[in-house]
């Protein structure tokens, strides 16, 4: 049995996913990010401010889905060009 580390998922997000990979990493994360993962599929980048408006869900929430999102190496984030103190997020596949 192998064991991960976040540092080897996030060495594997800067590859490019299959879509089964994708599929895979989302599959077991809670339904609020893979709302989250949606809405960034449709529209991205995008501020956590900018996700929970799209979502509908509170911005607590969002930020546990993207931490989640992370976590498997689904979601990246940079600051903004618009607003440097902002980050904005978008998929890693």
């Amino acid at each position: 049995m192998s064991m991960s580390t976040a540092e080897d998922r996030g060495a594997a997000a800067e590859e490019t996913l299959s879509e089964d990979e994708y599929r895979d990493r989302l599959r077991d994360l809670p339904p609020s990010a893979k709302l989250v993962a949606k809405v960034l599929e449709t529209d991205s980048p995008l501020s956590q401010g900018q996700l929970a408006e799209e979502s509908l869900l509170p911005d607590r929430t969002v930020r546990y889905a993207l931490n989640r999102l992370e976590d498997v190496g689904l979601v990246g984030s940079r600051y903004s060009f618009r607003d440097a103190r902002k980050q904005v997020y978008y998929l890693n596949h």
